[in-house]
């Protein structure tokens, strides 16, 4: 089931909820709407789900394979939808809850009481709970409780399956496990999901395409690895893990960063325009001693050992404050500490000027 949006305005008062989106979510793509408190990415969703009308503007849409929606209500829509709270029934069981979409549908197309049965169960088993079907929600963790609200989510067979912050209220190593089990789950149904949330790692880790929102308008979308390599906007590249900021000027065609020069062609910026230098902690390189590239010296501040990789915090000379990520070989090798003075070079970085991108 494909979805297409067009033209999508919402407004809220004088607040801009979202500015003429427009996106297309291919046929069993798991695709995340990424982006801070604000952004739009919730609303987007509930105008998908039918639980939300977008304004009414000229050429506004929004199509499930080809089809405009835009009149039929959620029920109509076929959409099943996972809140971050759960929102099970405090008062039924595990089964009950599973099985509830299925029997307040219209008595001609409700399924008898055995094929709503094996088709709880048969939920169950997928989201490893068949065991836990006579619980309450009250006697189940938090992890539990989502996977019964996605089982619940799909017991009518959605065509689109929307999920908000679904995993927002739990903690990191639950988050983690409810990832890698959805990424999988998704693998073997193909049901075209969208998946709303604000954790970067989360949406880098499980979407196959990213939408970056940013004050109700999309900033970028791209598969992670794109987003994350090539960003397209200043707010993309600091919104996706840590970046390093250092400021500087065009000249000469090139762009100056102090000691650090990045060759790039005259045509794309004039001499004397700002422009700003992003690197990611793993693309600097610590050095005891110069190394033949350009480099800034540097004071190290703080080092963080604990971990996959050392984190290196350190003051350049030129006032910037930056953090470096290294192997914890390489940190034996150079038996660095703090308020030790070394050298910092650049392996890749992407320059900006005016919000472009060269």
């Amino acid at each position: 089931m494909s979805i297409e949006l067009r033209h999508i305005w919402r407004t809220f008062g004088h607040f801009i909820a979202l500015q003429d989106v427009n996106l297309e979510v291919r046929s069993g793509e798991l695709m995340a709407l990424l982006g801070p408190s604000g952004s739009g990415k919730t609303t987007l969703l509930r105008i998908i789900a039918g639980l939300e009308t977008p304004d009414p503007v000229p050429g506004s849409a929004v199509l499930f394979r080809d089809q405009d929606v835009s009149s039929r209500n959620a029920a109509e829509r076929q959409v099943g939808f996972v809140f971050q709270h759960y929102a099970l029934f405090r008062n039924m069981t595990v089964f009950e809850n599973v099985a509830f979409g299925l029997r307040v549908q219209p008595r001609k197309s409700r399924l008898s009481k055995d094929a709503i049965r094996a088709r709880v169960y048969e939920l169950l088993k997928l989201v490893h709970l068949e065991d836990l079907a006579q619980r309450y929600p009250s006697q189940l963790s938090g992890g539990q409780r989502q996977r019964v609200a996605l089982a619940r989510a799909l017991a009518i067979q959605p065509q689109v399956l929307l999920l908000d912050e679904p995993f927002g209220a739990l903690d990191a190593k639950v988050r983690q496990g409810l990832r890698t089990w959805l990424r999988k789950l998704h693998d073997e149904l193909h049901v075209t999901t969208v998946l709303v949330t604000h954790d970067q790692e989360e949406a880098l880790e499980v979407a196959d395409r990213i939408v970056v929102m940013n004050r109700g308008q999309i900033e970028q979308v791209g598969t992670p690895d794109e987003v994350f390599h090539h960003p397209a906007t200043e707010f993309t590249m600091e919104f996706l893990g840590s970046v390093n900021l250092f400021r500087g000027r065009i000249e000469s065609g090139k762009a100056v960063f102090g000691p650090l020069v990045v060759d790039r062609p005259a045509r794309l910026a004039t001499d004397g325009a700002a422009a700003r230098l992003f690197v990611r902690p793993h693309d600097l390189e610590i050095n005891t001693a110069p190394n033949g590239k350009p480099s800034l010296r540097a004071r190290i501040l703080r080092i963080q050992s604990a971990g996959a990789l050392v984190k290196v915090d350190l003051l350049c000379e030129t006032g910037e404050q930056v953090n470096v990520h290294i192997t914890h070989e390489r940190f034996r090798e150079m038996n660095l500490s703090p308020d030790a003075h070394v050298y910092l070079s650049m392996r890749q970085g992407k320059v900006f000027v005016e919000d472009y991108c060269i």
